[in-house]
């Protein structure tokens, strides 16, 4: 497919689905204590107050990666997302009450176009609202960072605010989600080692968002580290990974 049809198709989707991108929790969890189905939806039904919460920057400055804790199987999605006065004001929706969700307590990441006006250049105030959900956070802003023009539909990485957790944004259809099976790091290059999915994988044509969280120990320098994506769809692609840890 040429990069033209390719921008035509993910143009079209693009707005349907920054609302509804599937997410992968970066580290495997371990079989011997599986989460079981809860009949009780909402990724929060515990949680009362402010919560935690993390951010990256990803496709340079156009997006943005928040990142809450709550079950691993009901991941919020992006509601309205609103910019003004230097605060950028963001509505996470839980899915459907009737929703069986995992009784897990785990960091997953919730994709968000970024509002016209935000400079990614500049640190960002992040104000996270909804009915199970309210805290804020600020995002540093990355020299460097240019959000004008369309995307490209590339691989992106940007840090969080905690120590050795980054988020990956690649593009693909949105009911096969990248999963990592292993992480490495050396000097200060990480290596993301995702799953290759079965032959008889059936999945959708469209061309949406998805993010994935990963966790990474032992970088001699975390300010110009880069991931190396490989395994499944990714053949040894090298993108750097934005801000600092």
């Amino acid at each position: 497919m040429s990069r033209r049809s390719l921008s035509t198709l993910a143009g079209s989707a693009l707005a349907l689905f920054l609302a509804a991108a599937l997410t992968a929790c970066a580290t495997p969890t371990d079989p011997g204590s599986a989460p079981t189905p809860s009949a009780s939806g909402g990724a929060s039904d515990d949680m009362g107050g402010d919560i935690e919460l993390d951010a990256a920057w990803l496709d340079n400055g156009r997006m943005i990666g928040i990142v809450t804790e709550g079950s691993s199987t009901c991941v919020p999605t992006a509601g309205e997302a609103t910019y003004a006065d230097g605060v950028l004001e963001v509505e996470l929706v839980d899915p459907p009450a009737d929703t069986a969700c995992t009784r897990d307590l785990v960091p997953r990441v919730t994709l968000v176009g970024v509002p016209e006006g935000v400079d990614p250049t500049q640190t960002l105030e992040i104000r996270v609202t909804g009915e199970t959900y309210m805290g804020d956070t600020d995002l540093d802003g990355v020299a460097g960072l240019d959000p004008s023009g369309e995307t490209e539909y590339l691989p992106s990485a940007g840090w969080t605010g905690d120590d050795g957790q980054f988020v990956i944004l690649t593009w693909g259809s949105s009911s096969c989600v990248p999963e990592v099976e292993g992480v490495t790091a050396a000097d200060s290059e990480v290596t993301v080692t995702f799953v290759t999915p079965p032959a008889d994988q059936v999945c959708t044509m469209d061309m949406a968002p998805r993010g994935t969280l990963v966790q990474v120990d032992g970088l001699d320098d975390d300010s110009e580290a880069f991931a190396i994506l490989t395994g499944g769809e990714f053949d040894n692609i090298r993108i750097p990974i934005v801000g600092n840890d």
